[in-house]
């Protein structure tokens, strides 16, 4: 006798898992616009490299022999799968059976693969549609208890956090640990229309006498804008597209080191920089074709900017080594920080620390937000925050001053306990605080006590200015070097093959911060 019958039973409990919550709630499910969570698998894994693992996971019905007659399968989709010729780990919500909501094998599964990411040191891409393991109110019914909350998935997530690259892409309404797993990620998006974040929908929410749509309640336009989701796209296919860019610029784990483009992409005309900042210090500029013109081609990807605006963050290219850029961005409060622009700083400079990314940092920072609704947001504790990152961070680091370094938010600009690389553009300047700020405080009485008080402060201004030429502070060694801009692109290639021989693979720690 062959086992062929068993065989058998295998293919047709194969075949039924494929049809995921039945005909009827797929086509429910594509008629929202959205994939079905084998589609999605499909369209973001390399050609027939997804393996799954639990696909026979799920609640059989039998009859009264015990024949099987059908399966309600898992609604957590799990496995390994090539993206971009790496192996990564995949795990997806399937919002057709119950909403993506708990049943009996998802909280396993779960935990089955956030574990395998750690140990095998693979990449996670998490395509969230659902509560993700978070359960029901029918749960009660069918357990005849109640259970207290517990996360047994959470430490590996933690875990995951320190350890390898975690994506999570939120591509429907996602809430509670749905949720939680979306914003534990070193890069999340979601799809506008189509996907929301919350705590408690729309239901819930109406007890406490706020009716609205899940929309107005947690869509992208919220969640980009205060930085619990990084980016959000159009469609699905952009959002898959995002996940394998980003990973490209990573190493599949701490323990490997970001990879080099096989051919760097030389970067575009430089000599436009020569006049890329304004004489007039109240004048703004772009910061982005800055950055677009210093890296290579094409290689720049921001990420998070709808919040923190005050500060451009995102991957790149420089001699086809990956780098994570910083940049201020002027037209946002004038480059003052607020205390998302610190959170920012913090959330980036800790992902280029735990996977060996050299900072490239270019400055122009006005100080911290003023005022009392900046006190009463308490920007000073975030910004000391940010200022305790890059002081425990390690990974090589090189500043370009480009316009104001002011203030202690300036002193975030490096790290000035080991060797940084650092430049200065001729349209640079720094101090404690802006002239324009200190003159009524430094000079107060010689102002108030002449005849002309704007006569004569127009006269200290004068004087003092002509000290604060970036050429004085070179003559003193307290900046090492101004270059013509032009020549930015040429000290950055150095600075990142030097830097590329100093990286080391490892797990990384951080300090307690203020």
């Amino acid at each position: 006798m062959s086992w062929q019958p068993e065989v058998d039973e295998l293919a047709l409990r194969m075949r039924l898992a494929q049809q995921m919550g039945g005909a009827e709630k797929v086509q429910r499910h594509k008629a929202a616009g959205k994939l079905t969570v084998r589609e999605r698998v499909e369209a973001i894994a390399d050609p027939a490299s997804f393996q799954e693992i639990g696909a026979l996971a799920g609640s059989g019905q039998y009859d009264a022999a015990g024949k099987l007659q059908s399966v309600v399968p898992s609604n957590l989709v799990i496995g390994r799968a090539q993206v971009e010729g790496r192996p990564v780990v995949l795990m997806g919500d399937d919002f057709t059976v119950r909403g993506g909501a708990n049943d009996g094998a998802v909280g396993d599964k779960l935990i089955y693969a956030e574990r395998m990411a750690g140990d095998l040191r693979l990449p996670v891409i998490r395509l969230v549609d659902g509560t993700g393991g978070g359960g029901s109110v029918r749960n009660i019914e069918t357990k005849g208890h109640t259970l207290i909350p517990t996360m047994k998935v959470w430490q590996h997530v933690v875990e995951n956090m320190t350890l390898v690259p975690v994506v999570s892409l939120a591509l429907g309404s996602v809430a509670g640990m749905g949720a939680a797993r979306v914003a534990a990620s070193h890069y999340s998006v979601m799809v506008k229309g189509s996907s929301q974040l919350f705590n408690a929908g729309p239901p819930v929410v109406e007890r406490i006498g706020q009716v609205v749509t899940k929309n107005e309640l947690g869509g992208s336009q919220i969640h980009t804008r205060n930085g619990v989701v990084d980016d959000e796209v159009d469609s699905e296919a952009e959002a898959f597209a995002r996940a394998r860019r980003f990973l490209s610029y990573l190493p599949s784990s701490v323990f490997e080191l970001p990879p080099r483009s096989p051919e760097p992409v030389q970067a575009g005309d430089q000599s436009w920089l020569l006049s890329a900042i304004p004489r007039d210090s109240r004048s703004v500029y772009k910061i982005r074709p800055i950055v677009q013109t210093l890296v290579d081609g094409d290689s720049f990807m921001e990420i998070g900017s709808k919040w923190g605006r005050a500060l451009v963050t995102g991957l790149a290219r420089i001699d086809g080594w990956p780098v994570a850029v910083l940049a201020s961005d002027p037209y946002h409060y004038g480059g003052g920080w607020d205390r998302a622009t610190a959170e920012k700083l913090i959330r980036f400079v800790d992902l280029a620390q735990a996977f060996h990314l050299p900072v490239v940092n270019l400055v122009d920072i006005a100080g911290f937000q003023i005022g009392v609704e900046a006190e009463k947001s308490g920007v000073m504790r975030a910004g000391v925050r940010a200022l305790a990152a890059v002081y425990q961070a390690t990974v090589p680091w090189c500043s370009v001053i480009l316009r104001r370094a002011y203030g202690v938010a300036a002193a975030a600009h490096q790290h000035m306990g080991r060797h940084n690389f650092r430049y200065a553009w001729p349209s640079a300047n720094w101090g404690s605080l802006p002239i324009e700020g200190g003159l009524e405080v430094a000079y107060k009485a010689e102002i108030e006590g002449a005849d002309d008080p704007q006569r004569k402060r127009a006269e200290i201004e004068q004087r003092v200015r002509s000290l604060t030429s970036p050429f004085r502070s070179a003559e003193a060694f307290v900046i090492e070097d101004i270059i013509d801009p032009r020549d930015t692109r040429a000290r950055l290639v150095e600075f990142a093959n030097l830097a590329a021989r100093l990286r080391e693979p490892g797990q990384r720690t951080f300090g307690i911060r203020p």
